[in-house]
């Protein structure tokens, strides 16, 4: 928006980022972030308002509706301020540094993110949603800006101390590195820790609201599987049922919603985020693995059949998430009044489904006024039995609920869909990768390993240039330097394409992005990764070196995870003594709060357990080959790593990439395993069943 007035000056009109022009009608003059913006407020001698979120979140909606488009309060702001709006899909390197200054001042954090820093980039206040007036004890827009003004005009040697305080704090240097914190006794801290934390009575962690924090599950599955311990896998499969049956699930078309606002994981924040649904796949792929059950492999279908639906783009690369709200009120487009379900249905249809899915005629979701608002969030929350229900034989009764759900889901489909955001990030699309692929490999479905080598396909074609990668593509082009996590992602998703295809282009490409992140975002001094690019990333407010584990895994995490599994699978110890400098360097900050990096500790337990490299020597697409690698797709084995070897090629790529397969054969011409540990291979076996027993001993992720 330009007023001619000399009021606002909008200046968001042609960004690409769904959630910046979601703001460019605004009467705020925003700025994004460019240095023009700080050149500006130097030039005014005013403080900057930062404001970042992101195009599906709710209270970013909110606060733009009841003050950022409300023309008093953008009157105070253009008067007041120099206005910087960031998405942090877009920048989370931005994102990331004042969300810590966020924390650190107000002890929590969360979107819309509000900061005010001084023309040199150095915040001294910040929170988070801020209604347009003042209630209920919380500090309105209006009066903070009056505040804030007063301040900078009569006490701004106060803020400039401040601001001064938080950087020292933002700048104090960890502990040092103590390698001998290093041990398997860390892993089973953590796993104390998590069962302190564990809620026994409905899964998950801690009373609500409650976060799916796949990466938890990963490493009680991982623990299980080490120890032959039962009790880690009770933790994990209570949550992983309870979110499942839960309102937390999407029951009609398929996929998980962001976060639950109650113990129980029966009320949802609907915000649909690419991230999650690729991470939970993998935590439900991995417990299919490990149990077998069925209701994990309907779970994994369901969420990928979900994604392939609706946030696969034409190009095969998959968007980043889809809105909470419709029609301006949070959850519509999910929600469902009795009588409407009940007129899309048939009598007995309705009947089941009222009982099926705990619905009520004053409903289940309360409005924000705290009433019950007549609509309800569906949720299944009994257990299925082998026999269906109400002595249904199993099969009749899933046709009946399939039929529901066919009708229900006709019927939402001619509801106001939510805003969906198109962007694509290269880091979101490497987990949906890796979450493909291992479905690919576990429940055989060769149509998600293709799925994941198109968007790997996109990302080498669209969003990048020689070897480095790009953050973002949205309109048609690709911008923003990679970071930390764009590089992370994508090997890991790279890595597990190899075996679900056994191309060895995905680990070529894989090991060429591990020598970009070497030489591009590391700190030597310490062996740490930084989020940022050493030389490309000059506008970023901070060059982080991030290992928790949050709502994602860092990108630290994963890349000891890629390190140390590449290095196996090509038998490069270069890569796993750089992974041990890394595991090193964040040893003491691990050791004081373990369960903060559970995906850390996972590629620990992978660093000090006793993996093997399995070599199957055999021609491709044969019976006897098919007998070896079904072994392999039927066992959950975190702990090996799986390479092919086409016996039919005399030169293979696979010998050049892992030269210790080079002189593999396979015996009298037939399909041949080779089980190798320690630098060493033991003798070849052309038996399944003794290839399984080879494989089922001690295990470590």
């Amino acid at each position: 928006m330009i007023r001619m007035s000399g009021k606002s000056i909008n200046r968001l009109t042609q960004e690409k980022s769904p959630y910046l022009r979601q703001h460019a009608h605004n009467p705020v003059s925003w700025f994004p972030w460019r240095e023009e913006a700080f050149e500006e407020a130097a030039r005014l001698d005013r403080p900057i308002f930062l404001s970042i979120g992101y195009s599906t979140c709710h209270w970013c909606h909110v606060m733009e509706k009841e003050s950022f488009a409300d023309e008093e309060i953008a009157r105070l702001m253009n008067e007041t301020f120099v206005s910087i709006k960031v998405d942090r899909e877009e920048r989370p390197d931005i994102d990331a540094h004042y969300m810590a200054v966020c924390q650190l001042l107000t002890g929590s954090g969360g979107w819309p993110l509000t900061v005010i820093l001084t023309p040199d980039k150095k915040p001294f206040f910040a929170g988070t949603y801020f209604p347009k007036e003042s209630r209920f004890g919380l500090i309105g827009l209006k009066d903070l800006i009056g505040r804030i003004a007063d301040a900078w005009q009569h006490r701004r040697s106060e803020l400039l101390s401040s601001a001064e305080r938080i950087r020292t704090a933002l700048e104090a240097k960890p502990e040092s590195p103590s390698p001998e914190m290093i041990s398997l006794e860390l892993l089973d801290r953590a796993e104390a820790e998590l069962s302190r934390q564990f809620d026994a009575e409905f899964g998950g962690f801690g009373q609500g609201p409650k976060f799916p924090s796949p990466h938890h599950l990963y490493f009680l599955l991982c623990q299980a599987k080490r120890k032959n311990d039962k009790r880690p896998l009770a933790m994990a499969e209570l949550t992983l049922q309870a979110m499942r049956r839960g309102g937390l699930y999407d029951h009609i078309g398929f996929g998980f919603h962001r976060y639950s606002t109650d113990r129980r994981w029966v009320l949802p924040h609907f915000e649909k985020m690419l991230y999650d649904q690729a991470l939970l796949a993998i935590a439900y792929v991995e417990a299919f693995e490990f149990t077998h059950r069925p209701e994990y492999q309907q779970t994994v279908e369901e969420i990928l059949s979900y994604v392939g639906r609706d946030l696969r783009s034409p190009a095969g690369a998959y968007f980043t998430a889809e809105d909470a709200d419709s029609e301006g009120e949070e959850g519509n487009y999910y929600l469902w009044e009795l009588r409407e379900l009940e007129s899309a249905l048939s009598p007995s249809e309705a009947k089941l489904a009222k009982e099926l899915f705990h619905l009520s005629p004053e409903g289940n979701f309360w409005n924000s006024e705290g009433r019950r608002s007549g609509k309800n969030v569906l949720r299944l929350d009994w257990p299925p039995e082998p026999t269906g229900h109400s002595g249904t034989p199993q099969d009749k009764f899933q046709k009946k609920v399939a039929s529901i759900r066919r009708k229900l889901f006709i019927r939402r489909e001619m509801r106001s869909r939510p805003l969906k955001d198109t962007k694509i990030l290269t880091d979101w699309n490497g987990l949906m990768i890796a979450a493909l692929a291992k479905a690919a490999r576990a429940l055989d479905r060769p149509d998600y390993a293709a799925a994941a080598a198109q968007a790997a396909d996109f990302i080498r074609d669209r969003m990048t240039v020689k070897e480095r990668l790009y953050h973002c593509f949205a309109d048609g082009e690709a911008a923003i330097p990679g970071f930390l996590d764009d590089y992370a992602f994508l090997i890991w998703g790279l890595i597990e394409l190899y075996p679900a295809t056994f191309e060895p282009r995905f680990l070529s490409w894989a090991a060429m992005l591990c020598e970009v992140v070497i030489r591009d975002f590391s700190d030597e001094k310490n062996g740490r990764f930084f989020f940022v690019s050493t030389d490309l990333h000059t506008d970023s407010p901070s060059k982080r070196k991030e290992l928790y584990d949050g709502a994602l895994p860092s990108g630290n995490s994963v890349m000891a995870a890629n390190l140390l599994r590449l290095g196996r699978i090509l038998g490069r110890p270069d890569l796993e003594a750089r992974a041990v400098k890394l595991i090193e360097a964040f040893s003491s900050q691990v050791f004081q709060y373990p369960t903060g990096y559970t995906h850390f500790l996972s590629a620990l337990s992978f660093a000090l357990g006793q993996n093997r490299e399995v070599v199957i020597v055999a021609r491709r697409g044969a019976p006897d080959t098919r007998a070896l690698l079904d072994v392999l797709r039927r066992e959950f084995l975190p702990d090996s790593v799986v390479l092919f070897r086409p016996a039919e090629e005399t030169s293979p790529e696979i010998a050049t990439l892992a030269p210790f397969t080079a002189e593999m054969k396979a015996l009298n011409g037939q399909a041949t395993a080779y089980v190798c540990s320690n630098y060493r291979c033991g003798r070849p076996t052309t038996d399944p069943d003794e290839l399984r027993s080879l494989l089922l001993g001690t295990c470590s992720r």
